[in-house]
């Protein structure tokens, strides 16, 4: 009786086809709401056209429309100037999901499973039957091909309904054309305007065209012609590898001698630091990677731990940079006229052999809402991540952090904090660590939150620095206004009534001030920041000290009078000898190549002195 149950379940069992699966888990991949499944289907579409517009070099100009709306079904068009893409490819990069450029790659780029536009294919199939129009052109005096596209789920394979070549005007690119069953919103954070608001900030040398379905036309304007450094493909570290992935490596390497499959296929391994592993597993530098048991495998991934190696490369990411990120912000948070951005870079950093880089920014004050808890702007890789901000790394690094101290409001010292800002944090990484196949979110590693914490704590310190220095100044200068007016008039009337002269005040001035005052003036003309830094000594006693002034990521410097003692990329710094009481020091320096908004306001600090006595810097904590 059991054999016939079980001949009968055998003969039920069959495959399923990874189309078929995401068929009926559509939610794996953000389709589980009508308004996110839009969101994410532009979202898609223009993470593609972004990749391929960097990867051929061309500044990107996205052209995004969303038309319909009756009976909750939408037609969108997401059109780019990229590259194109050749006629035989195109089916499979549209119609076939994990079919993809980018899996094998070990560079950072936004797109890896090949997943995410053929999953918002196969919604479109799902909820409205309607097939995929898509259109490219590969270049001047190339026809431009479309073809209208369905997915045989049951096979995984594109069917392609009908295809012609047409006139296109575009020099070259990718138009793609999807109905969808969808809820189309636009005051909220989780919207399409809002995903493609956000892109800009993170992609300031895109330009993206955003045409809403009741016609309302957006232009995100490009804040940079320059496009980021592309990044260049890696191998994988050892210290990363997993033993099953280290086995396929090795059966499927062409290498004939194991030192040179160690040194050829993993990046930070010299010829010499082969031979040194492969001794310290006991196997021989002539052994055939192909022939290697588990066994084997497993003493050469406990010898990659016993050798020292160098971390990977990292110029296979490609920062955003502080500049950046800055004009980015500035330009999309214009219309609040924000009274300061702060925006911190880390150098590169590594977890489980796989290099990352964490950036971060604070926009505070102006029209943003004292009140209400600060916005966070997630990104990985350049892009948005608008969904599941509970169970991300980056809400994490921020709940734990003491907010107070830095002068927004937190209640108990844990949890978001609230006050009138806005902090973006990005994680660029060739294999960023997410949560789940939809990406919103990015898992809890420790050495990421670690990166995070240390970038946002600098930008925190040059907020606090801000408020502290605008609150010593008005301070400060009122007791200076009220001393050098009511001073001076008493002084002529004391010495009206006595009959004698006017005597000097100065030094009374100075005895009661008790402090060295930084006055600084910072000016944009032409391409050209101009910082001018004034510091008088109000002590009685001469003051000696070294001065610092931090340089702003990318900025050039043109000039510096006088000489400073000491210069490089993050600073420059003067000793100021014997200031003599009530003497005044003038220091310049002049920034080239820079955008209106680039650099406003001087970081300065001071070493070799107490900074109480000081108004207008901070305590230098630098190497």
């Amino acid at each position: 009786m059991r054999s016939i149950v079980a001949e009968g379940l055998a003969k039920k069992q069959k495959d399923i086809s990874v189309a078929e699966f995401f068929e009926r888990n559509k939610q794996i991949l953000g389709f589980d709401t009508s308004t996110r499944a839009l969101i994410t289907s532009v979202k898609e579409a223009v993470d593609n056209a972004l990749d391929a517009c960097e990867e051929a070099t061309v500044l990107p100009d996205i052209f995004v429309k969303i038309q319909g709306g009756e009976d909750d079904e939408y037609r969108i068009v997401v059109e780019d100037n990229g590259p194109g893409i050749v006629k035989k490819q195109i089916p499979h990069v549209f119609a076939r999901l994990l079919y993809g450029s980018r899996f094998h790659s070990y560079r950072q780029s936004r797109g890896q499973q090949g997943i995410g536009i053929s999953a918002a294919v196969l919604y479109s199939q799902l909820t409205t039957g309607r097939p995929t129009v898509v259109v490219s052109k590969i270049g001047e005096g190339y026809p431009a091909h479309r073809l209208t596209l369905l997915i045989d789920t049951k096979q995984n394979r594109p069917e392609t309904v009908q295809e012609d070549m047409v006139h296109w005007e575009r020099e070259s690119g990718t138009r793609i054309e999807l109905a969808m069953q969808g809820r189309y919103v636009r005051n909220t954070k989780h919207s399409v305007y809002e995903y493609l608001r956000s892109t800009a900030i993170v992609n300031p040398h895109a330009q993206i065209t955003f045409v809403e379905p009741d016609g309302t036309r957006t232009v995100f304007e490009r804040a940079t012609d320059r496009l980021p450094p592309q990044p260049r493909e890696i191998k994988p570290h050892p210290y990363g590898i997993e033993l099953g992935t280290f086995m396929k490596m090795a059966k499927e390497s062409t290498a004939r001698k194991l030192s040179s499959f160690l040194s050829t296929e993993f990046s930070s391994v010299s010829q010499n630091k082969a031979e040194k592993i492969i001794q310290q597993a006991g196997l021989g530098p002539s052994d055939r990677p192909g022939k290697l048991s588990l066994d084997d495998g497993k003493k050469i991934l406990k010898a990659f731990q016993g050798v020292k190696l160098m971390a990977p490369p990292t110029d296979c990411l490609s920062p955003i940079g502080e500049l950046l990120i800055k004009r980015g912000l500035r330009k999309e948070m214009e219309s609040l006229s924000p009274e300061f951005i702060a925006t911190d870079k880390r150098s590169p950093a590594v977890f489980s052999g796989i290099p990352f880089l964490v950036e971060t920014g604070i926009v505070y004050g102006g029209d943003l809402p004292a009140e209400e808890r600060v916005d966070i702007l997630r990104f990985a890789n350049r892009v948005p991540l608008l969904y599941q901000e509970g169970d991300c790394a980056i809400t994490e690094t921020i709940k734990n952090i003491d907010w107070r101290i830095y002068g927004l409001q937190q209640r108990g010292g844990k949890g978001l904090p609230y006050g009138p800002a806005i902090i973006l944090v990005h994680v660029a990484s060739v294999n960023i660590p997410f949560t789940s196949e939809s990406k919103e979110a990015i898992a809890h590693v420790e050495e990421i939150e670690k990166e995070i914490d240390l970038s946002l704590r600098q930008c925190a310190r040059k907020m606090r620095s801000h408020l502290s220095k605008q609150e010593k100044r008005v301070k400060t200068r009122r007791k200076f206004v009220l001393i050098s007016q009511i001073l001076p008039q008493i002084a002529a009337k004391a010495a009206e009534v006595v009959g004698k002269p006017v005597p000097s005040i100065d030094e009374v001035i100075i005895k009661i001030m008790n402090i060295v005052w930084v006055d600084d003036h910072v000016s944009f003309q032409k391409g050209t920041v101009t910082s001018t830094i004034d510091i008088t000594n109000y002590k009685d006693r001469a003051q000696s000290f070294q001065f610092y002034a931090a340089l702003p990521d990318g900025g050039e410097v043109v000039s510096v009078s006088p000489e400073p003692a000491e210069r490089n990329q993050r600073y420059l710094m003067w000793s100021v000898s014997k200031l003599q009481p009530g003497e005044k020091r003038q220091l310049s320096f002049q920034l080239g190549g820079m955008a209106e908004g680039d650099f406003d306001e001087n970081s300065l600090y001071v070493k070799g002195i107490d900074p109480v006595n000081v108004i207008g810097v901070e305590k230098w904590e630098g190497g």
